[in-house]
């Protein structure tokens, strides 16, 4: 019987694999390697992604038992000490630097108007056990880590992601994010640095984010607002000429503040640079760093960066950008089809197909088929005179009672 390639294979096919080889020989990861390549460790990981293992034990045995599959996927056996020690030694930036190219790769190229591109910043906590805290000891109990994400909410994936340690501030991390000159960057509290602000002004960047309480404005103007929004006041002004500890404030060009009422009552203090666009069209943007919040749910919920196979910082590490790049694989397998709309269940189906022998089309048509109804017989015509002119019904859970009128 001729070979198929298994849905695994279909995913892994949109790697870059010469620029993987390039960069495992750029760190030297496979040099006096015998028994576990790079390649194969990739694969595991990325296995135990998309399948829902956590543990190392499983994964390895799970996939020793599909050895003809790893045969046509390049890869070898996975012996479970091994694979810990490939976790632990080969360096995590081989998965960092592949995240960014296959970010290159699956992002839609950059807005020709740089005011149509928006971005959206937020970290999340992973929780860590205490076996990690010789490197991510957060207080006498607790140990963490950080994956700090740059989110484009049109295109549905992020294109920047660094992890730290859970005691590293949010806006020490962003001094190293990329700036897109001319963006929209959307961000709340965590980032509350003017001298950030101003490079990013400076940028030509259009900036929507949430000022403090006790933050005081020099009110210069006051804009009219439109009845019957949710909208309290559109001022504008400029930020305080010293910060804490006596520094003076690089910021100086003009800002502006809406202030806007929620739902639930809560009264927001929202700033931007942009002295221009309508109010509703801020509060709007503002709106949308929801995306990225649910972007995080998505991943916890989905894929495994709750529980690790490694202690290790590099092996931590390793996990979250490997999580990252399965994660891409799935956003554009799911962008290429049109039969199923939801990614949750697209992503379900193919986690749980992942060693089957057929495509990714044939799969999603095969669920997607609507099953062919039973034919009714109709009941004979002196049926309802021998029930006396009752309604017989069945409820859900197979028992039988009548309805009378």
């Amino acid at each position: 019987m001729a070979h198929r390639n298994i849905v695994l294979h279909q995913l892994l096919s949109r790697v870059p694999w010469s620029q993987f080889k390039a960069l495992v020989a750029k760190y030297n990861a496979d040099k006096w390697v015998k028994v576990l390549s790079t390649k194969t460790q990739f694969i595991a990981l990325m296995f135990a992604q998309l399948k829902g293992r956590s543990g190392l034990r499983e994964t390895v045995d799970v996939l020793n038992s599909r050895n003809n599959q790893l045969y046509h996927l390049g890869a070898g056996a996975v012996a479970r000490s091994t694979l810990s020690d490939a976790n632990s030694l080969r360096p995590s930036a081989i998965y960092e630097q592949l995240f960014g190219v296959l970010v290159r790769l699956a992002g839609p190229a950059l807005r020709q108007k740089m005011a149509c591109l928006t971005l959206l910043i937020d970290s999340t906590s992973i929780h860590l056990n205490r076996y990690s805290e010789d490197w991510a000891r957060f207080s006498a109990t607790v140990c963490g880590a950080k994956v700090h994400v740059v989110y484009d909410p049109d295109a549905d994936q992020p294109i920047y992601a660094a992890v730290t340690t859970a005691n590293v501030n949010d806006i020490t991390a962003a001094q190293d994010m990329p700036i897109v000159a001319g963006a929209t960057y959307v961000f709340d509290l965590g980032y509350y640095w003017y001298d950030w602000w101003h490079r990013m002004h400076a940028a030509g960047c259009r900036i929507v984010t949430r000022l403090k309480k006790n933050t005081r404005l020099t009110i210069t103007r006051e804009r009219l607002i439109e009845p019957g929004l949710p909208i309290l006041s559109d001022r504008i002004g400029t930020l305080p000429a010293r910060q804490a500890y006596n520094r003076r404030n690089p910021f100086h060009a003009e800002v502006r503040e809406i202030r806007v009422r929620t739902d639930n009552g809560t009264v927001l203090r929202i700033l931007t640079n942009d002295l221009d666009a309508p109010a509703e069209e801020i509060t709007n943007l503002y709106k949308r760093r929801w995306a990225i919040e649910l972007f995080f749910r998505w991943i916890k919920q989905n894929l495994r960066i709750k529980r690790f196979m490694g202690t290790s910082e590099n092996a931590v590490r390793t996990q979250v950008f490997i999580a990252l790049i399965a994660f891409l694989l799935v956003r554009l397998a799911y962008t290429a089809q049109t039969a199923v709309t939801s990614m949750v269940r697209f992503a379900r189906v193919i986690g749980e197909n992942l060693m089957d022998g057929r495509s990714i089309d044939e799969l999603l048509a095969v669920i997607t088929a609507r099953p062919a109804r039973r034919s009714r017989e109709k009941p004979p015509p002196d049926a309802e005179a021998r029930s006396g002119g009752n309604h017989p019904f069945r409820n859900v859970f197979g028992g039988e009672g009548c309805l009378e009128f």
